[in-house]
This record gives C-alpha cells, sequence and structure tokens, in this order.
C-alpha cells in the first residue's frame, strides 16, 4: 500500500514527537514545495468534521495544511466519532498531512481505543512510530546532533553535562521524561548566545544551567529503604515541589510497613520465595526490600511507622501552615526514624 501523509506518533518524547509530526509536514509538501501552513489542536477542542475540513482540500497556491491533532483520545471514545475519524483519514488531500500525538509517562498504560487508531492509521499507509526519550549516554549523543544542527561546537563532556543536568542519567523508572528534550535544546540555545563563535565547555554548563534533576519517588522510597538519609533529603526536596505531600505519606506508610512485613517473615525463617508469595509479591521487589530490611530492627521500623502518623498530624495541624515548617517536619522525621544512631 502507498504511505499517506498521515502518521501516528506516542511516547515520553514531546520534542521528538512534535518534530515527527513537522517532519511529516514536510514530506507532504514534496522536495521544494512551499512548507505547510500547521493547525494544532486537541482530541478534547475539536471534532473529525472540523479536521475533515482542513485536510480535505488541497491548496491551488502556497503550501497545504499540517493538522496536528495531540491527545486523540476523545475522539475516538464513541463508535461513530470514531468510524468518522478514520473516515477522515481516507480523504486527506495531496499536499495536506495529518499527524496524531501521544504523550505518555514512563510507562504508563495505553488505551486501546488508541490503540486501535494507531493500527488504523498504519493500515491505511501512514507512519506508526514510537518515540522514546534518550537515556544516560544516549541523550548526551542527542544532545550533541542538536548542537551540530544549530552550528554549535561541543567541547569534550559538555553534552554530558547538560544530560546530567536535566535528569537523563536519572534511571528510575517513575521520571518524567517528556520534556527533557525541549529542555536540552532550550539551554543549548541559551549556550549558543553565552559563548556565540565560540565552543562551549563543560564548564559553562555547570555555570549557566540549573539543576533540573526530576524526582523520583522510587529513588526517595529506597533512599529511605536503605537508611541513607541524607541522599532521601535531597531528593525530597524535589519531590515536595510535584508531588501532594499526604501522597508522600502514604507511600512512605506503605514501605515501612512492608519492611516491617518481611523482617516478621525473615524472623519466622521463611525464604525470600516464600515471603514474596505471601505478601503477593515478585520476588525482585521482595529481595529488595529484604536486603533493606536487614538495616533495621522491628523496634526501629516501629518507631518510623509511629512517626509517620505524628508527620501527618503535624502536616494536617496549624503548627504546619507554611511551607518551611512542613518541609522541616519531614526532614525532622529523616534525621530521627531513619537515619542511622
Amino acid at each position: 500500500m502507498t504511505s499517506m501523509a498521515v502518521g501516528y506518533y506516542w511516547g515520553d518524547d514531546e520534542y521528538g514527537l512534535e518534530a515527527a509530526a513537522v517532519a511529516l509536514g514536510r514530506r507532504a509538501a514534496g522536495i521544494g514545495g512551499d512548507p505547510p501552513v500547521t493547525w494544532r489542536t486537541t482530541g478534547g477542542g475539536t471534532r473529525a468534521a472540523e479536521i475533515a475540513e482542513r485536510v480535505a482540500t488541497s491548496t491551488m497556491f502556497g503550501g497545504g495544511t499540517l493538522v496536528i491533532v495531540e491527545d486523540p483520545g476523545p475522539l475516538v471514545r464513541a463508535k461513530a466519532d470514531r468510524e468518522a475519524l478514520l473516515a477522515t483519514v481516507a480523504t486527506l488531500a495531496p499536499g495536506n498531512a495529518l499527524a496524531f500525538v501521544e504523550t505518555i509517562e514512563g510507562t504508563a498504560r495505553r488505551a486501546t481505543s488508541l490503540e486501535d487508531l494507531a493500527a488504523a492509521v498504519g493500515d491505511a499507509g501512514g507512519e506508526v512510530r514510537k518515540v522514546v526519550a534518550p537515556r544516560d549516554a544516549g541523550m548526551a549523543r542527542w544532545i550533541e546532533d542538536r548542537a551540530s544542527e544549530r552550528g554549535m561546537r561541543l567541547e569534550r563532556g559538555a553534552a554530558e553535562a547538560l544530560a546530567r543536568k536535566i535528569g537523563a542519567f536519572v534511571r528510575e523508572g517513575d521520571v518524567d521524561r517528556r520534556r527533557q528534550g525541549r529542555l536540552a535544546v532550550a539551554e543549548l540555545e541559551k549556550l549558543a548566545v553565552y559563548r556565540l563563535d565560540a565552543s562551549v565547555s563543560a564548564e559553562d554548563v555547570d555555570a549557566l544551567v540549573a539543576d533540573a534533576v526530576p524526582g523520583s519517588t522510587w529513588a526517595f522510597l529506597d533512599a529511605v529503604g536503605t537508611r541513607k538519609a541524607r541522599e532521601a533529603a535531597d531528593l525530597l526536596d524535589r519531590l515536595l515541589e510535584t508531588t501532594p505531600e499526604p501522597v508522600l505519606v502514604a507511600v512512605l506508610h506503605r514501605r515501612i510497613r512492608e519492611l516491617l512485613l518481611v523482617a516478621d517473615h525473615r524472623e519466622r525463617g521463611a525464604t525470600v520465595q516464600a515471603t514474596a508469595r505471601a505478601l503477593k509479591l515478585k520476588e525482585y521487589p521482595a529481595r529488595k526490600l529484604w536486603e533493606q530490611g536487614l538495616g533495621w530492627r522491628q523496634d526501629e521500623l516501629v518507631d518510623a511507622l509511629e512517626g509517620l502518623l505524628e508527620l501527618d498530624a503535624a502536616l494536617k495541624g496549624e503548627r504546619a501552615s507554611d511551607v518551611r515548617r512542613r518541609r522541616l517536619a519531614f526532614s525532622l522525621w529523616l534525621a530521627e526514624r531513619v537515619a542511622r544512631t
């Protein structure tokens, strides 16, 4: 089947998703053709009929139209709406392009209706592609490529320093990576203005780029579980900027309770495998809890759990009415109940 200028792009890299949609529009225009006029909308802010008005008619002069539909979920929830949208794909006129963009967070489960829409786009001859945010050294290479596109020269280590600044080397699975690409490009453009025709060094990155390492709930809980109070405090500062305090208290309560349950099974002579079955856990997280629990006595875990109840009460009381007091309450819990004595 011949390819059509329609695409479905999904993943956790907002910059890459945008780039894929724009590239689709350029291909629809053809070599030497005028760039398309972009019309951007969301699934909740439009209807299939409105999209059809934009893409069903070719323009006689100038470039065509590139329609980018972000979060197309609302357009395919009802059967009638889904059928109307698929019919719109079939009416795509030469020179026009239609791109569906689905941004997901990490390993979030995708809706079946969106998976079906992506499959329908593929069946119609369109492009279907997952766009994943690069990590670790992959992000450093990606930054080097973006710098090259802009005629910038990066000295050895500069790309890796920038990748670390934006959090690409954080490996926990719950990190939100959607805006890392956009952030990296914005910082590159700032560095280009700073150095103009000169090369950018790792020292320039350290001096000009603010630390934007994302908070990770998993990393925070593991730091608490291994009683690394200082590391937990650093992660806590970032988490409190994006995570509601009651949520943090709840996940902390669950982790300490799990450590208590695992410790109880270990005291009774159970194996890791038997503990995992009893607590309905997979063996890997059960083994991690088992290893973390070796650093605690049971009375210390009970004390930490009681401290969380006091923390919860403090957060809800008048004496924790401002941000500094609430952060201090968390810090005191880490210092008094988690740090090794």
